[in-house]
């Protein structure tokens, strides 16, 4: 049996100047049990709410994400749909692809389409960023393993510190959650629980 050396892994980057909170997915797709693409997300709905509020009232940037798929979309991403073909059902207009109403986005919020699990890949989101200064980024959403994760690698890999709020994440999956967040945590991201989140968003206002 090998022992798995962690030393030098894992260190606490913090928090920056300038916070944006990132909302990965919460469209009624991931959210709604009914769904074939449903994650567990009963309690990160709520959590995800009260970031919001605490992101609003210290007057920070607030993104959305949603997967939704025109006919040119479905095209350009054909491989991962081969891949998970549940994911036909976030055809653009449907009820799936909507951001779950008890998380409405504002009208001044930006809600980025994307085609990919990543919320970088082929979207604005490092112009928005950039554009606001922002140097940390908090993420929420679904699914941990999967968009959270690959958002969050990608966050670091755009030179923003990150943040992954361990109850403001979900999956499908609750094996794959743990450990998804234990290699945020030990490469990628600070993973830590959203009521110190929210107290940094309340107390670091713009």
């Amino acid at each position: 049996m090998t022992t798995t050396k962690l030393e030098g892994f894992g260190k606490t980057t913090g928090f920056g100047q300038r916070l944006a909170l990132v909302v990965v997915d919460m469209s009624t797709g991931f959210t709604d049990p009914a769904s074939p693409l449903a994650c567990d997300l009963d309690g990160v709905v709520g959590v995800i709410a009260d970031l919001l509020a605490a992101a609003r009232c210290g007057g920070h940037t607030v993104i959305f994400t949603k997967v939704a798929y025109d006919d040119a979309g479905a095209e350009a991403a054909a491989l991962f749909i081969e891949k998970v073909p549940a994911l036909l059902a976030l055809a653009a207009g449907s009820q799936w692809a909507e951001i779950d109403p008890r998380l409405a986005p504002l009208e001044s919020e930006s809600v980025l389409t994307k085609l990919w699990a990543s919320a970088f890949f082929g979207t604005p989101l490092d112009s928005l960023l950039s554009a606001a200064e922002i140097d940390t980024v908090v993420i929420v959403g679904a699914s941990t393993s999967g968009c959270v994760r690959s958002t969050a690698v990608d966050c670091l890999q755009h030179g923003y510190r990150t943040i992954v709020c361990a109850d403001g994440v979900g999956d499908r999956n609750q094996t794959s959650h743990e450990v998804a967040l234990a290699d945020l945590q030990s490469r990628y991201a600070d993973v830590v629980e959203a009521a110190s989140v929210a107290d940094y968003l309340r107390d670091s206002q713009r």
